[in-house]
């Protein structure tokens, strides 16, 4: 019977084959390695090609029987994921990883024979973790048991789909990753967010979400979704209010009840290293303003069962540094969400709305109260010279990255547009030869016409000439046998007494 290899040994096997683009080592000492990570939600996810590597392991470790199993890449993944996290020879290298390229992928050093594990998470993402708004931090165990390991592929799973509803986006974007991310030099875990809640203007709630899955704003109970697969949301429940906790005339109160009832199931939001993003599952609509929406002066809707980005990191940080250096405005980080009325509306303030929800990343609200900017506008309040520098540092980071994703973007974009021109000339090009056999065809056919149409006309005249000489026998014979008869009377009188 063949001895089963050691994930280390198995691992690096498939380093040294070759077989699999991108897993690849990262230095030329062998100690760390590359792994491709590319998300199934990107339009050019190919399961044959960026899941290869997990099927793999798979099929090795007997969870995926080729041609009886169903597949199911994500789940492949997770457990390659869980393997990694679990074992003592690996340990991921956050700050080498490349996420939000083209072509994805996570670094892993490999653990020399003896050397005694290193923490799997950075330090700070552990201070993060066991921070006073999360207290519990988690505890890997290492454990075989399938119920234990199910669990973890669970948790796991929930989270790289940031709660069942978003596998169904619709968008070709990619989906949003977890909420724990690292920008520009920034190691950053704080994924809270502000949320207020207005009734007719006036502020009958005011929240600090705690849980990294994001909040919850609904009336009623969360829409439920796989969680015999995911296992449950751990998004954070606010929930709206009672009408009764603001003085209200009897009119407001009642619609504001009728509205209520619309909006069961609610909006989910979460942070992501992209931004925030929402999706809203209730009947009742929802429309919103905001850094990134498209009008100002008229509404902007949630499409339902949809997910929106409300808020980008990476412009905040651009427009923070053109600020800091007096070439812009101070950066909008507000985002508005209005429930069942029409929103931006010009002909009716927000402090007239029935309900309206204010969220603010919790990151770049004190991320602008540290530069001294959360209150006005007021350009006296600049930064330290050296605080100024690091941030411009950090945004030349971001810019040659956001204009390396951008030739990158522009890049494919010259190649689809050169394949729809070439496409569209062979479409031309095959218009213009079925034009071509068309008018060939018609052109033999009219002479094909015209040739039966002078066959039949030379059969006509022909016709006419026989019957004309047909006349003209009958004619003859007529007169010939009139003369015969004329010859024969004579003769028979002269011959008479």
């Amino acid at each position: 019977m063949e001895t089963k290899m050691h994930m280390k040994e198995w691992l690096i096997a498939q380093i040294e084959s070759g077989k699999y683009a991108g897993l690849s080592w990262e230095n030329e000492e062998k100690t760390m390695f590359r792994i491709p990570w590319k998300h199934a939600a990107k339009k050019d996810y190919s399961q044959t090609a960026d899941a290869a590597l997990f099927k793999a392991w798979a099929v090795y470790k007997g969870k995926y029987r080729e041609g009886r199993d169903k597949a199911d890449p994500t789940m492949w993944k997770t457990r390659l994921r869980c393997a990694l996290n679990k074992s003592t020879d690996f340990e991921e290298v956050p700050e080498r990883n490349q996420l939000d390229i083209t072509e994805p992928y996570k670094v892993y050093r490999v653990s020399s024979s003896g050397e005694p594990p290193r923490p799997a998470e950075p330090e700070a993402e552990n201070r993060a973790r066991k921070s006073p708004e999360n207290p519990v931090a988690p505890v890997k165990q290492e454990s075989t048991s399938s119920g234990e390991e199910l669990k973890e592929i669970n948790e796991t799973l929930m989270k790289e789909h940031m709660y069942c509803g978003s596998s169904a986006l619709t968008s070709p974007k990619q989906l949003p990753a977890p909420p724990t991310f690292f920008r520009a030099g920034l190691a950053s875990s704080d994924f809270r967010l502000q949320v207020v809640l207005l009734y007719h203007g006036q502020q009958v709630l005011k929240v600090t979400t705690k849980s990294p899955d994001g909040c919850f704003i609904l009336q009623g109970q969360v829409p439920l979704g796989n969680e015999r697969i995911y296992g449950p949301c751990s998004a954070q429940l606010i929930c709206f209010p009672s009408p009764a906790a603001v003085s209200l005339p009897s009119h407001l109160a009642e619609a504001m009840s009728r509205l209520l009832c619309h909006l069961e199931r609610g909006v989910l939001l979460w942070m992501a290293p992209e931004g925030l993003f929402i999706k809203r599952f209730c009947q009742g609509r929802v429309y919103w303003s905001g850094p990134l929406a498209r009008n100002t002066d008229q509404p902007n809707k949630l499409e339902r069962e949809k997910t929106f980005k409300l808020f980008d990191v990476n412009t905040f940080f651009t427009e923070l540094q053109s600020y800091l250096r007096g070439k812009g405005s101070k950066p909008s980080i507000e985002v508005e969400l209005c429930f069942g009325e029409e929103f931006p509306d010009p002909k009716l303030p927000k402090n007239r709305k029935l309900i309206v929800a204010q969220v603010i990343p919790s990151f770049a609200l004190e991320l602008l109260q540290r530069f001294s900017l959360g209150g006005s506008a007021d350009r006296s309040a600049v930064p330290p010279a050296t605080d100024a520098g690091k941030l411009e540092e950090e945004g030349d980071i971001w810019r040659k990255g956001e204009e390396r994703r951008g030739e990158e973007r522009r890049g494919e974009e010259r190649r689809r547009g050169e394949e729809r021109e070439e496409r569209r000339g062979e479409e031309r090009r095959g218009e213009e030869r079925r034009g071509e056999e068309r008018r060939g065809e018609e052109g033999r056919g009219e002479e094909e016409r015209r040739g039966r149409r002078g066959e039949e006309r030379r059969g006509g005249e022909e016709r006419k000439e026989r019957k004309g000489k047909e006349r003209k026998e009958r004619k003859g014979r007529k007169g010939k046998e009139g003369k015969e008869r004329k010859e024969r009377k004579g003769k028979e009188r002269g011959s008479s007494p």
